[in-house]
């Protein structure tokens, strides 16, 4: 397992763990990162990341980022 901060761009990857407070994991859960979900790497640059999570493109900063364990 790693943190999704190390992912490169254009890799699909599956979440293993989300990490945090309650609070932050259930906002992550309500922007569609969840346990076993899919996401893809759009793009990354100094860590921060444009992802995508089903239908939608979400960015996330290198902290939140590294909260989820892929």
């Amino acid at each position: 397992m790693m943190p999704l901060a190390m992912a490169e761009a254009g890799e699909r990857v599956v979440i293993r763990k989300i990490t945090g407070k309650d609070e932050v994991r259930q906002h992550l859960a309500e922007l569609g990162f969840v346990v076993d979900g899919t996401i893809t790497i759009v793009s990354e640059l100094s860590g921060n990341l444009i992802l995508q999570v089903k239908d939608s493109r979400i960015a996330l900063d290198k902290t939140m980022a590294n909260r989820i364990m892929i």
